[in-house]
């Protein structure tokens, strides 16, 4: 049985009984993520001399934006999930599992190594995040793990553990569903 503690508007769970929720797809996950970077590129382009912080601000907010959802995420149907309450990432959560790819927009920052440390950061992070999702089997990165999020199909309802098939509400035992039709007799 699981231990879980109650606060007013928040339920914590248990670490014990990890992710319910099943890997989502890295397909629909790098087409919401390069969303996210066409937006944080344009971003970067219209807004002048302040462009660099905002892509970057953007790049670790957007994932609390829209109740675990930045606009790629929604556009591709995947939600993150902070797993401690089973709710939608708020900010905070957004920024620590960002983190990472917000250290290589900073990187690009370096006078005189800004373009080629951006690279270098984006490859060795990319790699090491990828591989990390790819051979995780809830498909957990290093951002998730500091975080305690997870990424899940949008379809999927927080709170409600996934057995991998859509349950049917449940009956108390032994009792059908009965519908009656009335005849009447002429």
């Amino acid at each position: 049985m699981s231990t879980t503690t109650q606060r007013p508007g928040l339920r914590v769970v248990s670490e014990e009984e990890g992710s319910p929720y099943p890997k989502a797809s890295l397909l629909l996950r790098g087409g919401a993520r390069l969303v996210d970077l066409v937006i944080a590129w344009v971003l970067f382009q219209s807004t002048g001399p302040a462009g660099i912080v905002i892509a970057l601000l953007y790049l670790l907010f957007a994932d609390g934006m829209i109740q675990g959802q930045s606009p790629g995420k929604k556009l591709f149907g995947v939600k993150v999930v902070y797993l401690p309450t089973r709710q939608g990432a708020r900010h905070r959560d957004s920024v620590l599992r960002n983190a990472p790819f917000g250290l290589v927009i900073i990187l690009s920052m370096m006078p005189e190594l800004g373009f080629k440390a951006f690279v270098a950061g984006a490859v060795v992070i990319g790699v090491i995040e990828a591989v990390k999702c790819w051979r995780d089997p809830d498909g957990l990165r290093l951002g998730d793990l500091w975080a305690q999020t997870q990424v899940v199909d949008g379809k999927v309802v927080a709170g409600q553990p996934q057995t991998g098939s859509i349950a049917e509400p449940a009956r108390a035992p032994a009792r059908l569903k009965v519908t009656t039709e009335k005849t009447t007799d002429a």
